[in-house]
């Protein structure tokens, strides 16, 4: 269960890296753009989507670590949540591409969609095996 983890971590660490170079090349372009960041937080498109994405992995992906850990330590994980576990970092990659490059939703939301039903069923799966123990 610790792979998909890992994988899912390498993501985030990516995307403070396109963050930092996007918001180098299009918001701190000049002073005034940088005082408008500075002030306002104001970012050029760009960087912003890509700062939103971020935020974006702070949120349904923290449910994921808590079912992989919870899994781990009771037992519960095997072959199935491995998968599933793959499946939602998977999705999420493509879910953060899509998003940070033409941000077209026609293919943002069913990557979105793929991840969420897989970690429902890893909790699903959780919770049946607590329920049977």
């Amino acid at each position: 269960m610790f792979w998909p983890m890992i994988a899912h971590a390498f993501l985030v660490f990516g995307l403070y890296v396109l963050l930092f170079i996007r918001r180098k090349k299009f918001t701190f372009t000049n002073s005034e753009a940088f005082k408008r960041f500075r002030d306002a937080g104001e970012e050029a498109r760009e960087s912003q989507l890509v700062n939103k994405n971020i935020a974006n992995q702070f949120e349904i992906p923290v449910l994921f670590y808590a079912a992989c850990l919870l899994l781990y330590i009771t037992d519960a994980d095997n072959i199935a949540t491995i998968i599933l576990g793959w499946i939602f970092v998977v999705f999420r990659y493509v879910h953060a591409y899509v998003h940070v490059t033409s941000n077209r939703l026609r293919y943002r939301a069913p990557a979105f969609g793929i991840s969420f039903a897989a970690l429902v069923l890893m909790w699903g799966w959780l919770a049946i095996w607590l329920a049977l123990e």
